[in-house]
């Protein structure tokens, strides 16, 4: 049967699809991005502006566009995954040449109006590359090494391009939830271990070339204590605020480091500390646990497709949201580097935001589509 006719065989009934939605993981998110707005509001003192109003209308925006993509039929996306790719791909070089420069890195660039960051967008395009790639591939094709040439080209490429913005956290990001679809994919264990001997090497080489704030981060990291009112200072006073709320907080717009702007940066890389100081451990630890919940789910999602491209899809969303996650409550409780990276629906931005809300349309569509069943040259380059 061919690609427009198996389409044309699944009626498109927005009414019977937005039924079936899973409705109990778009509660979930919008749970997220209510914390996100209550955090935002104590942020600037128990006022809606700048910064919880503005995040709230990108939510909707992102809450929009999440619905659209997920009535969208997923054999459809396949079909878009490459394009869409290019599409993203175009955007990194773009910032190179026109993008404009904010906190000392060139990553954004102005579209309509709009501060967008490509690298964000990429993460997305990436897993639909990817997965579009892997969908057909039986086992012996995963483990063949000139098989794996695309893919893994695909992967370097936007990775090199944000790391010269530079924006290391977000290309290390790209890089390891691109490896983790060729994992998915069955691509075989040995060969992630093999490049990874020479790793000490690479490493140290790769120190040498760090720009200096870059290599002050792990420095400070290490060893903050050394300048506690220089480069020490945002992690410091992160933990502070976070040892400050005890077991049940300060109380919501009452915590001190935050109210006293002693925490630095904390409408976007610090905005988890308003949680910890605020609400203490147990409103840090509903916090964790909503977000180890959305974790649960689109991993859930994945395994109850049964087709590959929406599986893999679902993994790689799902690891991305990991990722943002993981390096975000991980940097701001000392435990790694600072590296800019946002607590997504939570941190203020909007890049971030909607790159999330797309990817999670993508994760509702294969939900929704999850008995689909796909052409043969379905997602083929």
């Amino acid at each position: 049967m061919s690609d427009r006719r198996l389409l044309r065989s699944v009626p498109f009934d927005t009414t019977a699809k937005l039924a079936r939605l899973n409705w109990v993981f778009v509660l979930m998110i919008c749970a997220l991005a209510a914390v996100g707005y209550a955090a935002l509001y104590s942020v600037d003192g128990g006022a809606p502006r700048p910064y919880a109003e503005t995040q709230a209308l990108r939510f909707a925006l992102g809450l929009v566009l999440m619905l659209g993509v997920a009535l969208v039929d997923i054999r459809f996306i396949a079909r878009l995954a490459w394009p869409t790719y290019a599409a993203a791909l175009a955007l990194l070089v773009a910032v190179e040449r026109f993008g404009h420069v904010g906190k000392g890195a060139q990553r954004w660039i102005t579209i309509a109006g709009f501060d967008l960051q490509p690298s964000e967008l990429m993460k997305v395009a990436l897993v639909l590359a990817l997965a579009a790639w892997f969908h057909r591939a039986s086992w012996e094709r995963v483990g063949q090494p000139l098989f794996l040439l695309v893919p893994l080209v695909a992967i370097a490429v936007p990775a090199a391009l944000i790391l010269k913005e530079p924006n290391l956290g977000t290309a290390v990001i790209t890089t390891v939830v691109g490896l983790s679809v060729l994992f998915a994919a069955g691509v075989r264990w040995w060969m992630f271990a093999v490049p990874l001997l020479p790793l000490p090497l690479i490493a140290r080489i790769a120190y040498g070339h760090l720009h200096g704030y870059q290599k002050a981060r792990i420095e400070t990291f290490l060893h903050p204590e050394r300048d506690p009112l220089g480069a020490g200072y945002n992690i410091i006073q992160s933990k502070i605020a976070l040892g400050s709320g005890g077991m049940w907080g300060q109380g919501y717009l009452h915590g001190t480091q935050a109210h006293l702007d002693f925490l630095p940066e904390k409408q976007t890389d610090f905005i988890f500390t308003i949680v910890g100081e605020e609400f203490g451990f147990m409103g840090a630890l509903m916090v964790l646990l909503l977000l180890a919940l959305i974790i649960a789910a689109g991993m859930l999602i994945g395994l109850r497709c049964r087709h590959q491209f929406g599986r893999l899809v679902a993994f790689g969303v799902t690891v991305n949201f990991f990722m943002y996650v993981f390096v975000n409550l991980a940097m701001v409780m000392g435990v790694i580097p600072v590296g800019g990276v946002p607590l997504p629906l939570v941190s203020y931005g909007g890049s971030a935001l909607i790159a999330v809300m797309l990817g999670f349309g993508l994760l509702l569509s294969a939900d929704l589509h999850r008995d689909a069943e796909f052409p043969a040259d379905a997602g083929a380059l």
